[in-house]
């Protein structure tokens, strides 16, 4: 982990999709920014991005919770992408389904 603070107990009381939208949008971010030529707001947001689905995980796997293994494949896309010049196209579309569930789901 890096020195990203966030508080990990409201973290874990959110639902998949909430936890799953914000781990998108640093994913948006840090692509976004790389695509942009700034590598610095790129490298923050990759460690933000990780923070998160590195404290995803450690709950998922606390709760045996299905869908943990996909969580880090998408970790490992996430780090391909913001790494290597192997950029995947599906990663951003993959989280933006989440945001979109939360979104639906929040305003019922």
């Amino acid at each position: 982990m890096t020195n990203h603070v966030f508080d990990t107990t409201a973290w874990a009381e959110m639902d998949v999709f909430n936890q799953m939208g914000n781990i998108g949008s640093e994913v948006g971010r840090a692509l976004n920014a790389k695509r942009q030529g700034n590598l610095n707001r790129s490298q923050s947001a990759f460690y933000r991005g990780l923070d998160l689905i590195d404290e995803t995980a450690r709950l998922w796997a606390d709760e045996n919770r299905a869908g943990l293994r996909e969580l880090l494949y998408a970790r490992e896309l996430f780090a391909e992408s913001v790494t290597t010049d192997k950029i995947d196209p599906t990663l951003e579309v993959y989280f933006m389904q989440f945001a979109i569930a939360a979104r639906l789901k929040n305003n019922q």
